[in-house]
């Protein structure tokens, strides 16, 4: 299978969801097609592809569909296993810690992003803080568990995995969710780490590979 004769992605531009896994597949070397979906007026292949969520992004290989960001993550990994970078520890104890704290970003950060484009006052002020104390919580978990000092920018090392997609991909996403709320989210000197592995990662080829990839599919398809 990892020599997968179809890969197909159906996602949506502005989808830090979606950015993962182009992301994912171009840090491996993954040839794939590009659907754009208007999640405004979902496409029929979608919903056969995705029928329990119906939502974006949806990855399909040979006719195979698979869906949510953090399955398909961890999908692309096991398919193209021979392929580098590894986005999950070859130690078993360092790959159930990884999976703990890319849940924590499920299940703990990325509702708050969904809470303080809604809220106002004080509402607003206590779901920031929350925010960023999840992301302390998150950077002292990480430096206390995964991080090795000198391995490499990445939590991963050398070159970037799991956390390291999750943390950089959700960059653009925090940066204008801070300008729209007109509040700020991030901070170096509460999360140096975190803030350095996003930085590491918008600095790979294939990071702004894609963001060209996708900004040009905006403008063609606008």
């Amino acid at each position: 299978m990892a020599n997968a004769k179809e890969v197909r992605l159906y996602g949506m531009t502005r989808s830090g969801y979606c950015l993962m896994v182009h992301h994912a597949l171009r840090l491996k070397g993954v040839p794939y097609d590009y659907v754009e979906e208007d999640l405004k007026n979902k496409s029929q292949e979608l919903l056969r592809l995705n029928p329990v969520h119906k939502k974006v992004p949806v990855l399909v290989v040979d006719g195979r569909p698979v869906a949510e960001s953090l399955v398909i993550l961890q999908y692309i990994d096991e398919l193209w296993g021979s392929l580098a970078p590894r986005l999950l520890p070859e130690d078993p104890h360092r790959r159930a810690k990884v999976r703990f704290w890319a849940d924590f970003v499920y299940q703990k950060v990325v509702p708050l992003t969904y809470v303080i484009p809604k809220a106002e006052g004080d509402s607003k002020a206590a779901a920031v803080a929350e925010f960023r104390a999840q992301l302390v919580v998150m950077e002292g978990g990480v430096r206390e568990e995964l991080w090795v000092d000198g391995a490499g920018p990445f939590i991963n090392g050398d070159a970037p995995g799991l956390l390291d997609l999750l943390a950089g991909s959700c960059h653009t996403g925090i940066k204008f969710l801070e300008g729209v709320a007109g509040v700020q989210l991030l901070d170096k000197e509460e999360t140096p780490l975190l803030c350095s592995v996003m930085e590491a990662l918008l600095q790979l080829d294939v990071v702004k590979e894609t963001t060209d990839f996708l900004q040009q599919h905006v403008h063609n398809d606008r």
